[in-house]
C-alpha cells in the first residue's frame, strides 16, 4: 500500500506541527495532495478506471474546500501551504 502509517505520520510531522496533530489544514492539505499525485498517477496507466476517478474528483473538492477555508480564516497560512505544496492558486 502506498499510503503506510509512517508515511501520514511524516506528512503530518511535516507540514501539521507534530506527527499526532492529524486536525490541522495543513497536515489534511498535505495528506490529500500526495494521495491527488498518487491517483492522478494510476489515471495515466488505467484511463478506464471511474471509480478513482470519482474518488480523485472528491479529493480535490475537499482540497479545494479546506484551502478556501484556510484563505478566510489565516490569509498567512494559507500562504505558506500553497508555496510550500507548489500548489496553483
Amino acid at each position: 500500500m502506498y499510503l503506510t502509517t509512517e508515511v501520514k505520520k511524516e506528512i503530518f510531522k511535516k507540514h501539521g506541527g507534530a506527527d499526532t496533530n492529524t486536525g490541522s489544514a495543513e497536515g489534511q492539505i498535505a495528506l490529500f495532495s500526495h494521495r491527488i499525485s498518487h491517483l492522478t498517477e494510476h489515471l495515466k496507466l488505467n484511463k478506464h478506471d471511474y471509480n478513482t476517478q470519482k474518488s480523485l474528483i472528491s479529493l480535490v473538492g475537499k482540497r479545494r474546500r479546506l484551502l478556501d477555508h484556510l484563505k478566510h480564516t489565516e490569509i498567512d497560512r494559507y500562504r505558506a501551504i500553497v508555496k510550500e505544496l507548489e500548489l496553483r492558486r
